[in-house]
């Protein structure tokens, strides 16, 4: 089994390519295949944000392997103008769905309840195939609805440090 620990810049070469959905580019800890067909333990840093199309791992072994972003079944949203994308976008973010932005568009993961409220709000949706990478996050931290306190949740904004004025 090739056994990976390491997140490393992107590489002109690769030894190897795991081919992932989003889903299993955001685990940590995950059991895969290479295209190749060898079997990949992947125990990442926790924490962190999901594996993006063309990052390179390092395994155990020193070989280099690239990630790529598996084609999925995604919604894509288009609309008349920038205000009802917006419009949109707002009433996805308000459900916590997860959105890849581009030019004039949105993606997010097949849905037939959010496509018929996407619809209803006169969006244009059409079901395709294609890599999914959705947006992070502002600050990179997760989300979470614990009740116990921020002494297990620690994230730092990444973008702000709130209070502090220079």
């Amino acid at each position: 089994m090739l056994v990976i620990h390491q997140r490393i810049p992107a590489q002109d070469h690769c030894d190897a390519e795991l081919e992932l959905s989003f889903e299993a580019r955001s685990k940590c800890r995950l059991r895969c295949f290479t295209r190749q067909g060898e079997e990949v333990g992947l125990f990442l840093e926790r924490g962190l944000a999901p594996l993006r199309d063309g990052e390179c791992l390092k395994a155990e072994d020193g070989r280099v392997v690239r990630v790529h972003a598996r084609a999925e079944t995604l919604l894509h949203v288009t609309c008349a103008n920038a205000f009802e994308l917006t419009r949109a976008a707002y009433h996805l973010g308000n459900r916590h769905v997860a959105l890849q932005l581009g030019e004039g568009w949105l993606r997010l993961p097949d849905d037939y309840v959010l496509q018929a409220m996407l619809e209803q709000l006169g969006a244009t949706v059409e079901r395709i195939e294609a890599p999914y990478q959705p947006e992070h996050g502002a600050y990179g931290g997760g989300h979470h609805h614990s009740h116990a306190g921020e002494a297990e949740f620690s994230y730092a904004p990444r973008l702000h440090q709130f209070g502090a004025r220079k």
